[in-house]
């Protein structure tokens, strides 16, 4: 099969064949001898260099009307890019110390680095594309960053539907037609690419999140492992994956007080520590242990029964909030004084009624004139009024006077004793997060899988998250915080957004939730979820979307292809295009002459993979007007899409 080069080598190959064979060995480029002509800043090399407008275009940038020849960003994709039938990534042919992005043959100064840390992995990263057989597809393509230039821009929506409650219905539907999308009062549940759906928020989101709540796929060295990977480069294709969504997650966070949480395990959490005190350089980070597995998973020498969870927030600050204590937590005394001085001529404001109904403190009442002498529970209108009478019938006073009393209202506990009467009882009911959480609310068995199995019956979902798990960390941030916008860019199931729901129930709050899923579940299992009925969530409805896919589309094709006429099939469909499909962008390096159909259905399919541009995956804004584009979305799409980014214009 003849090779398919990085289209730098056709470009440096034409533009260098003047020089009479100095930069050429046969028909390959001299990479040493051209490399050191760059270091040396040859004239006559960066001359010729400086006309060439593939050059120009990806290296040479102008700064205050100075142009700047990058020439370390040359020479490294001249060291570094290779043949595709080998691989076309940085560093995938060499590993080892680097220091300042170059190893340590080519530089002094050593740091160490791990393998594809400058590039972008797009990665789906689904077991449903592995079960198709293809091992090494876009799963795992590492995009060099001077081939990324459309990837990130703002996404074409598309599917747009509101949710009510329980149902759902086009936006174009509602009483008043299409409403704009409000930023501060809406969910929002996003299908496509999660990498490219942070990107997409960034133009109504940076700088606004107060909490990221996200579980990623781990990194689990086993046949079922949902992650996968085609070498070695485990640790850095995974760590690749998760710098590239940290690094945009992190631009969405609220810098003065945004906190971000990600639950890992023991096969990625140190690996994951370095990159987080990386990308986070100037936040502190907390490491907490959860039990969410009691009965534990056998491993060679142990057997694991927790998880760990990353708090990640500003240095210096404090964010996280008090938890609440389990019953059995709390060291109750007596509000009634006891002892010297407990008498109720001994205080000054100390003698009123605490007002308890239905079991819980609704008030407090007037300091009694000293003539009134009540029973120690009197009951008026089903509200029982408690005075600080002891069993003998003596009254004595509060330990708190009238004036502060209510200040400690949320350490006051009622407790009805078999007389009928209450007794008012003082208690500490919340204290720091430990470092190891343990309860049985956390077994992802019984609170992950069967919940998720009753609020969606059948759901096929693989350990799901303990809603009470991420609701407890969501707590230790958001509790005082009932505007909250919290993201969960790894939507799974929906945990995240069901344990917002929770806490929204539980105060009455209006946070709200974001979040983002690729697989086709978001709507078999994410969607129906958080709108199935529960007494334990409330449900305020979300605005649902779609990134419009574009090459995604082909991709998906490719993958699923079976036999070669298939992919030939496609590949016409890719250069073509169809009634309802644009053809599709192809990479700026292919040369298409070259592919070879008689190199068999491997090949060809881990090729075609490749042709496709990563760039135009989805759809960009920016094309939303473009005649072919616009016939393929509808009015209220179209409506919605203007709103949402442009409010209207």
């Amino acid at each position: 099969m003849a090779k398919i080069e990085p289209k730098i080598f056709d470009e440096l190959k034409r533009a260098l064949s003047s020089f009479n064979g100095k930069y050429l060995v046969g028909e390959e480029l001299n990479r040493s001898k051209l490399t050191d002509d760059l270091r040396n800043y040859d004239e006559a090399l960066l001359s010729k260099l400086f006309e060439e407008e593939y050059i120009k275009q990806h290296f040479i940038k102008e700064v205050a009307g100075q142009k700047l020849f990058q020439i370390e960003q040359l020479e490294e994709a001249i060291l570094y890019n290779d043949y595709w039938d080998t691989s076309y990534t940085k560093y995938e042919n060499r590993l080892g110390l680097a220091s300042k992005g170059k190893f340590l043959n080519d530089s002094q100064d050593v740091v160490l680095d791990f393998p594809f840390k400058d590039g972008v992995l797009t990665a789906s990263m689904t077991k449903e594309d592995n079960e198709e057989g293809y091992d090494d597809a876009f799963l795992n393509e590492v995009i060099e960053k001077d081939e990324i230039d459309r990837l990130f821009d703002k996404k074409i929506l598309i599917n747009v539907k509101r949710y009510g409650e329980n149902t759902a219905q086009h936006s174009a539907e509602l009483d008043n037609g299409i409403v704009a999308f409000d930023k501060e009062k809406e969910n929002l549940v996003i299908k496509g690419n999660n990498l490219l759906a942070l990107h997409t928020l960034k133009e109504n989101y940076i700088d606004s999140l107060d909490c990221i709540y996200i579980d990623p796929p781990y990194n689990v060295p086993s046949s079922n492992n949902s992650f996968t990977y085609n070498n070695k480069f485990n640790h850095s294709t995974w760590l690749t994956f998760m710098k590239n969504r940290l690094e945009a997650a992190k631009m969405l966070l609220r810098r003065e007080d945004g906190v971000l949480i990600v639950a890992i395990d023991e096969n990625e959490v140190n690996y994951l520590g370095v990159l987080l005190d990386e990308i986070f350089d100037e936040y502190e980070k907390h490491l907490i242990t959860v039990v969410h597995n009691p009965r534990g998973v056998q491993g060679t020498n142990f057997s694991y029964s927790n998880e760990f969870l990353y708090f990640v927030f500003p240095r210096g600050k404090k964010l996280i909030e008090n938890r609440l204590l389990s019953e059995d937590e709390i060291s109750l005394s007596n509000l009634r004084n006891w002892g010297g001085e407990s008498l109720r001529g001994d205080g000054k404001n100390t003698f009123f009624p605490i007002l308890v109904k239905d079991g819980k403190i609704i008030g407090f009442g007037d300091v009694c004139e000293d003539d009134f002498h009540p029973q120690q529970t009197e009951v008026v209108d089903g509200i029982s009024y408690v005075y600080p009478i002891d069993p003998q019938g003596i009254e004595r006073k509060w330990r708190y006077a009238r004036q502060t009393v209510e200040e400690i209202k949320d350490m006051l506990f009622p407790k009805m004793k078999k007389d009928g009467n209450y007794e008012i009882m003082l208690g500490k009911n919340f204290g720091q997060y430990k470092t190891v959480w343990q309860s049985n609310l956390y077994d992802s068995s019984v609170h992950g899988k069967q919940l998720l199995n009753k609020l969606v019956p059948n759901a096929e979902f693989s350990f799901p998250k303990s809603v009470y798990a991420v609701k407890d960390a969501l707590y230790a941030v958001v509790k005082n915080r009932k505007n909250a916008k919290v993201l969960d860019f790894f939507g799974g199931s929906g945990t995240t957004a069901h344990a917002v729901q929770m806490l929204n129930k539980d105060d009455n709050g209006n946070r709200i939730f974001i979040t983002t899923e690729q697989m086709d579940y978001i709507n078999s299992v994410l969607v129906p979820r958080l709108i199935a009925e529960d007494t334990n969530k409330k449900n305020d409805g979300f605005v649902y979307i779609e990134l419009m896919p574009k090459n995604l589309g082909y991709l998906k094709d490719v993958i699923h292809s079976k036999i070669i006429d298939e992919l030939k099939a496609v590949y016409q469909r890719m250069l073509q295009g169809t009634d309802t499909d644009e053809p599709a962008d192809i990479s700026f390096r292919a040369d298409l002459s070259k592919i070879d159909w008689g190199e068999g259905f491997n090949k060809n399919k881990r090729l075609l993979v490749k042709l496709l541009d990563k760039n135009g995956l989805y759809y960009n804004f920016s094309e939303i007007d473009d005649e072919n584009v616009r016939d393929l979305i509808s009015d209220e799409d179209y409506t919605f899409n203007k709103l949402f980014y442009e409010g209207g214009e």
